[in-house]
């Protein structure tokens, strides 16, 4: 099969059309490095033409509000380029829960991603995953200084970026789901506790704090952002951290 990979060159993407190339496929890197702009709809019919499936893992460039005239706007050039070209499947990449934390803009913009996909005219599947391993670092970045990394205990699901590119990449040589696959790491970890681990690995001697306003999570109620009855990935986060 052809697979255009809409943010084929970034963290998943690139992974996704390694592994679809190694399974025989045709799988073909759309970003803006290559002409392909999603906003501004250029290099998208091209992008689009003669592919059976299209896998879209353009993100926002912001998490703020900003994120929702994003995902509207790329949704609506590139669903309308898909269906022009007679695509048969079109799959996303979400978040576990996503739907569950209107308090966050970002969350809202991918929730709103969901419906217009859902809404619209091409079979499609929605892959849900939890946090990404990879982004620990960035997310202890939002609330540290040089002595304390200061983190709420929400409970998080850590799933390696290679487990979710390999989830994608099954769900899109399959049948569209017409609905959501659920993936996730094998264990849950209060926030600051993964915070505490991962500064251990590194030999780093700042102290975390425990603290449930810090952070984007510092949003999250509850354990909404885990799954355990979803499609669990291998990796366990010790194992990723060595």
């Amino acid at each position: 099969m052809k697979f255009a990979v809409i943010g084929g060159t970034g963290l998943i993407g690139s992974q996704v059309v390694k592994n679809l190339k190694a399974a025989g496929h045709e799988a073909v890197p759309h970003s803006p490095s290559t002409g392909v702009d999603i906003i501004s709809g250029q290099g998208l019919d091209e992008a689009v033409a003669g592919a059976d499936v299209v896998v879209n893992l353009a993100n926002s460039p912001t998490f703020d509000e900003a994120s929702l005239a994003f995902f509207r706007t790329s949704m609506d050039n590139t669903l309308a380029a898909a269906q022009k070209a007679g695509v048969g499947h079109f799959v996303i990449l979400s978040i576990v829960g996503v739907d569950q934390v209107p308090e966050l803009d970002y969350y809202r913009a991918k929730a709103l991603q969901e419906e217009i996909l859902a809404a619209g005219p091409i079979p499609y599947s929605i892959v849900r995953a939890t946090q990404f391993m990879e982004f620990m670092d960035a997310t202890m970045s939002w609330t540290a200084d040089s002595e304390t990394v200061r983190l709420p205990a929400t409970p998080i699901q850590p799933i390696a970026a290679k487990d979710v590119a390999a989830a994608v990449t099954d769900v899109a040589q399959g049948p569209p789901l017409r609905g959501i696959r659920n993936i996730a790491g094998p264990e849950v970890f209060p926030l600051d506790e993964l915070g505490r681990i991962t500064l251990a690995s590194k030999g780093d001697n700042r102290t975390v704090v425990t603290d449930p306003t810090a952070g984007m999570f510092g949003a999250v109620k509850g354990d909404v952002l885990t799954d355990t009855g979803a499609d669990l990935a291998p990796t366990r986060y010790a194992d990723w951290l060595s």
